[in-house]
């Protein structure tokens, strides 16, 4: 097995890694206090290229590979997951669903400004009562001939405030039950759609998270992704891939507090010598960094598997559920560690615990991965 990083990939992680302490860090505070959204970080980050990161040139992406992705995840993660699920939901969920299943129309209409970071994407699914059951859709759309005519309300939906462009699923022949699901491309200046007040969150709080309203919105069917039907075919797929994205948000939330509880370990002294050096620290370091490098490589099978093309499904639901753990885990001993100073928001680790706990329930709660990873070995 090949475990090293090729120049390109390091690039990727080194000016990730940059992006992510020198513009990032110094305002991540006063953004989560204020859930405040990070407009002008978020330009900064499609400049980069990094909005659409896996997208071909010849559709404004960066034609990079998903190993690459995930490595700027971490980065990103370790210091604003805010910022990485922004990140995540565009690559991952909007512009890797429209590339893959959309028409060339929607592809040059739609892809292409996503892909530069024009704009920003939105995934919609959930609803107030179709969370980890993604069947029981109530948001309708009915067949009007050319269009379709939607009506319903969607929950949770980063990006709610934001984005321009929404992918949302809805039911159009209740009969058929999830096969009677659709995926629209709804704009956010179509008529009859409304955006809800912003969550008030534990964590992510930079992050703007809102209900969505569609009331009679008229919706071409030139907007409608694949065959009549695909819908809840699309979202499954789409979202196996995007908990590769989550599963990297996870790694990275727990490697930065890894770091942190490193460099803190080595200044902070008691009975006369830095914490480092008593066990009961080392030991809970140890344990932080084997969990963390064992997600890591959970995280990058998954992630080359989808670049060869191959099936991901398990591993990525793997990847999530473990990374997904470790990180609540650790963020927790890394507040521990850190003692009172943990406990404030100066030293980071209070915002990272918080933060840790959203990869556990977004993008397929951790019960939601043990029911697709037990089916799979046992079909096997």
């Amino acid at each position: 097995m090949h475990f090293e990083l090729t120049e390109e990939q390091l690039a990727v992680k080194k000016a990730a890694r940059e992006f992510a302490q020198n513009v990032l860090k110094p305002g991540v505070i006063e953004r989560d206090e204020r859930q405040k959204f990070p407009a002008e970080e978020i330009k900064q980050l499609a400049e980069l290229g990094f909005l659409g990161m896996m997208v071909a040139p010849e559709y404004g992406g960066s034609g990079m590979d998903t190993i690459s992705y995930v490595l700027a995840m971490e980065e990103i993660s370790k210091v604003d997951a805010s910022v990485s699920v922004c990140m995540s939901v565009n690559n991952s969920l909007v512009c890797w669903g429209l590339e893959k299943f959309g028409t060339e129309e929607q592809k040059q209409k739609f892809l292409v400004p996503l892909a530069k970071g024009e704009k920003i994407g939105a995934f919609c699914l959930s609803e107030p009562e179709a969370g980890s059951d993604a069947t029981s859709q109530r948001t309708t759309a009915v067949d009007m001939g050319d269009y379709y005519l939607v009506n319903g309300t969607k929950n949770w939906i980063t990006n709610g405030s934001s984005a321009s462009i929404y992918l949302v699923m809805a039911q159009t022949n209740s009969e058929l039950k999830h096969k009677g699901i659709n995926c629209l491309i709804i704009e956010r200046d179509m008529e009859g759609f409304s955006v809800g007040p912003k969550e008030n969150k534990m964590g992510i709080r930079g992050s703007d998270t809102h209900t969505l309203m569609f009331q009679d919105v008229k919706v071409p069917k030139t907007h409608r992704i694949g065959d009549d039907g695909f819908g809840f075919t699309f979202a499954m797929k789409t979202l196996s891939g995007g908990r590769i994205g989550i599963a990297a948000q996870a790694l990275g939330i727990a490697a930065g507090a890894l770091e942190l509880s490193i460099a803190y370990s080595k200044e902070r002294k008691a009975f006369g010598k830095e914490i480092s050096q008593h066990q009961a620290i080392a030991f809970k370091l140890a344990d932080m960094a084997t969990d963390i490098e064992a997600a890591r490589l959970l995280v990058y099978k998954a992630a080359a598997l989808k670049d060869e093309g191959k099936n991901y499904d398990c591993a990525s639901a793997m990847a999530k559920l473990f990374a997904s753990t470790a990180a609540m885990k650790h963020t927790v001993e890394a507040v521990q560690i850190h003692g009172g100073y943990g406990y404030v928001k100066e030293y980071h680790v209070e915002r990272l615990m918080r933060d840790a706990k959203i990869t556990q329930i977004y993008e397929g709660t951790s019960e939601v991965q043990k029911i697709v990873i037990s089916r799979s070995v046992l079909t096997d």
